[in-house]
C-alpha cells in the first residue's frame, strides 16, 4: 500500500519561496510518476505539476509555469515541488499524488489518473 507525506508547507510573504516534499513509502517509487495538485478555497482541485518515473519528463500548469520546478530523488523516494515568486492567489491546500506507470517517460496531468493521494499540506501567502 501506497502512502504519502507531505510536508514543507507554511506561511510566506508575497513573492517568497517555499520547498515542498512528498515521501512515498510502502512501494517501489520508481514506478510511480508523480504529481502536484492544489485546492484553493472554493475552488476546484487543479494540476501543479506532474513528473514521470524516470524525472526527465515534467509537466506545468500555465497558471504556474515558469514559477515552479517539480523534481524527485529516486534514491530517497522523494518528489519535490519548488515554488518561487509566490502570490496571494497560490494560497491552498497542496497534495502529492502517486500512480503507477509503464513507461519511463508516462506521466498524468489529471487528478483523475491517481489512486494514491497525500493528507495535503497548506501554503497561505500573504501580501
Amino acid at each position: 500500500q501506497v502512502q504519502l507525506l507531505e510536508s514543507g508547507g507554511g506561511l510566506v510573504k508575497a513573492g517568497g519561496s517555499l520547498r515542498l516534499s512528498c515521501a512515498l513509502s510502502g512501494r517501489p517509487f520508481s514506478s510511480y510518476a508523480m504529481g502536484w495538485f492544489r485546492r484553493a478555497p472554493e475552488k476546484e482541485r487543479e494540476l501543479v505539476a506532474a513528473i514521470s518515473t524516470s524525472g526527465l519528463i515534467t509537466h506545468y500548469a500555465d497558471s504556474m509555469k515558469g514559477r515552479v520546478t517539480i523534481s524527485r530523488d529516486n534514491a530517497t523516494n522523494t518528489v519535490y515541488l519548488h515554488m518561487n515568486n509566490l502570490k496571494p492567489e497560490d494560497t491552498a491546500v497542496y497534495y502529492c499524488a502517486a500512480e503507477e506507470a509503464y513507461y519511463s517517460g508516462s506521466y498524468y496531468d489529471r487528478g483523475s489518473s491517481y489512486n494514491n493521494w497525500g493528507q495535503g499540506t497548506q501554503v497561505t501567502v500573504f501580501s
